[in-house]
């Protein structure tokens, strides 16, 4: 699996197609499945079965004063992690510029 994280709009989707995956195989905004999933490990093991994992990165900036605000972004945080240690390879995208910061990417 290919984890792929950064910031919000940084050209994380349109990485991920230029590497020639298709929409299909690609898992978007996987950070806001936390909000309905209780057990991480479960989750990330799921998602690492899929081709490409997109998460947004959520924990930068201002605190939220709301608690489950706090809660998410803690949470997405954690899925991020296990999904980086799940992952042959993790790219940070930033301004559509990649940063390979685990493995190599495959040739497709």
């Amino acid at each position: 699996m290919i984890f792929i994280t950064g910031p919000l709009f940084a050209g994380k989707k349109e990485y991920a197609r230029s590497l020639g995956y298709e929409d299909a195989d690609i898992v978007s905004d996987a950070q806001e499945r936390v909000k309905a999933q209780e057990d991480l490990t479960a989750l990330a093991d799921r998602l690492a079965q899929k081709p490409v994992v997109i998460c947004t990165e959520v924990g930068g900036g201002i605190v939220p004063i709301d608690r489950e605000e706090r809660r998410f972004r803690e949470q997405a945080g954690r899925l991020s992690v296990l999904l980086a240690q799940r992952a042959q390879t993790v790219v940070r995208v930033w301004c559509g510029l990649p940063q390979v910061l685990k493995g190599e990417l495959p040739c497709r």
